[in-house]
């Protein structure tokens, strides 16, 4: 008797799988500046027709669908967590679109027959699904950068590799690399030069999509990877239940003493981590629309305006739902790249500030779009010779990154937009001083507006209660201090205005109690103390994990107050799905 599974369209069974879970579908284009989100609203397992739902109320929609096909990606966050991400993309599946009303599109899609595709090199392309694993690192410069991800599909000519968005910042399309090292979960490992072909955002969650062709294989290179990508296929044939004649596993595929470690070192990340809230999945969000952002800048050279002003009004929805969650919500980011948490962070308090002064104020909108731009140069200016914002960088280094205000400009010129007048005003002076030992211009006080001294404040704040360059991170009482330290640079009343409206343990600070225990403040009292805490971790247990919110009647049960410290002294960590 023939098993019904054979009778299955291979990808709608996959595609049913992610279903069963927490997922998000993203139909994208290279041609069109951000992903559409849909939802599957009809499968057929035996024929392979899938429909989707597409809300959608702008214009151009059918340039997501040129030449009959559409391009999507497939999440699913499976686990106790919903932290384990997995992913499923196709490209190029015939699709027909029928408009239902006036926002409402449906879809129709034919999967195709099978999992493998011919590409047009005429090789086959092996996806990595139902719980493939292969781990990839990228060498981006000789023996001086390298980046992680995993891979998603693998043929003789290439490879889709899953990165960090953070991680994509010294990554061009066109770009040669020295080196492409796949690593399967036995042991086994494949290492190529390689060749960036393309690269755009992967789903919703913070990643990049990178595709890398091998180059300059020799002759045991091309046999090596020849072999690996017959046990891919065979491993892919296996888990899709296509090929009833295979009743094992690639040996390939079995994880040897090294990948299970890894795989147990994550797993519990993931249990410590949790799920993550609405408002903090909001903030990240917005990071990851702003790292997306540079890449369309500078790999597609678009100037994604309809994405920074979403970011922009996504933020300013969420301190108007509710301030202290939102600001709570900022202190999550603390593991994004520097210059994106820097950010979002100093364009929410310059909102928080600006809309308390007064709600209606016009310039709000555009100041916190400059603050949000502002940092983006430096990102532009990762080469060779400045591979990385995240390490200590020597005194030529620190001197190319002191012109990523000119290199903005350069590059919002090339793209052909031009940024309102306070707008502009944030992009080029926030890093002045009033004193005139700021930069790029070294304007004084009578050149910068009141914006550039409320901002001024914010930034250099920010910059001190985070380490950065080898700089320890500083209290916010040390930070108050240096900054009414600074003789005549920072505008006194606006520092005043900013300590009573934050006060000495603000609200997303990591708190010490005399108790041992490490506390996420979440509210404070009309005296600026915290009366809601949320605690994750006793020092005397370390390795236990915790995760409890506590009032102002309980606190006094974990001790007393103590100070502001540094997360990463205590190794308190934000776990990326």
């Amino acid at each position: 008797m023939v098993s019904p599974a054979q009778h299955q369209n291979p990808s709608a069974n996959i595609i049913r799988s992610l279903l069963k879970h927490t997922n998000e579908l993203s139909v994208y284009s290279k041609d069109m500046p951000y992903a559409l989100t849909a939802e599957v609203i009809e499968l057929n397992l035996g024929t392979g027709h899938m429909v989707l739902g597409i809300e959608y109320a702008g214009l151009g929609i059918e340039r997501y669908f040129a030449h009959g096909s559409v391009n999507f990606d497939l999440e699913a966050l499976k686990g106790a967590h919903t932290m384990e991400r997995e992913t499923y993309s196709l490209s190029n599946v015939a699709a027909k679109l029928q408009k239902s009303d006036s926002t409402y599109y449906r879809l129709e899609c034919q999967l195709p027959e099978s999992v493998f595709v011919q590409e047009n090199r005429g090789a086959v392309r092996i996806p990595f699904i139902l719980g493939m694993l292969a781990r990839v690192g990228l060498e981006v410069y000789s023996n001086n950068l390298h980046v992680l991800g995993r891979l998603r599909n693998l043929s003789i000519g290439g490879c889709m590799v899953d990165i960090d968005l953070a991680d994509s910042v010294a990554i061009g399309v066109d770009q040669n690399i020295p080196g492409v090292t796949l690593e399967f979960p036995n042991g086994e490992s494949f290492f190529a030069e390689g060749r960036i072909c393309h690269m755009r955002p992967f789903g919703n969650h913070g990643y990049a999509a990178v595709g890398v062709q091998f180059i300059n294989l020799s002759t045991s290179q091309a046999e090596t990877l020849f072999q690996f990508v017959n046990e891919s296929e065979r491993e892919a044939a296996y888990r899709t239940g296509s090929n009833d004649k295979l009743t094992y596993h690639s040996a390939l595929f079995i994880p040897g003493l090294k990948e299970k470690k890894i795989l147990q070192r994550e797993a519990q990340e993931r249990e410590k981590q949790g799920r993550q809230p609405p408002m903090e999945r909001g903030v990240m969000d917005v990071a990851h629309q702003l790292q997306i952002s540079l890449m369309y800048m500078k790999n597609r050279e678009l100037f994604p305006s309809d994405i920074l002003y979403d970011c922009v009004d996504t933020l300013r929805y969420l301190i108007e739902q509710d301030r202290k969650a939102f600001l709570y919500a900022l202190a999550y980011l603390r593991e994004e790249p520097d210059w994106v948490r820097h950010a979002v962070q100093v364009a929410g308090l310059l909102a928080d500030l600006l809309l308390s002064r007064d709600p209606h104020d016009p310039q709000v909108r555009e100041a916190m779009l400059g603050a949000l731009l502002h940092t983006i140069g430096k990102p532009l200016l990762v080469s060779e010779e400045l591979p990385s914002l995240k390490v200590s960088m020597n005194p030529a280094q620190k001197l190319i990154l002191s012109g990523h205000v000119e290199e903005l400009f350069n590059k919002l010129h090339a793209l052909g937009w031009k940024p309102s007048p306070t707008c502009r005003d944030v992009i080029e002076n926030a890093n002045e001083r009033l004193d005139g030992s700021g930069y790029p211009a070294a304007k004084r006080s009578h050149q910068l507006s009141k914006l550039i001294r409320l901002i001024a404040v914010i930034k250099v704040v920010n910059k001190l209660l985070h380490s950065r360059n080898g700089e320890p991170a500083h209290s916010p009482l040390d930070a108050y201090r240096i900054v009414n330290n600074a003789d005549t640079a920072y505008d006194k009343t606006v520092l005043v205005e900013y300590i009573q409206v934050y006060g000495l343990y603000p609200i997303g600070c990591l708190a010490k109690y005399s108790g041992s225990f490490l506390a996420w403040v979440m509210d404070v009292d009309a005296k600026g103390m915290p009366n809601q805490v949320h605690i994750v971790k006793n020092l005397r247990f370390p390795e236990t994990n915790i995760s409890s919110v506590i009032f102002h009647s309980d606190i006094a049960q974990i001790g007393k107050l103590e100070g502001i410290v540094n997360p990463f002294d205590y190794g308190v960590k934000v776990l990326k799905i």
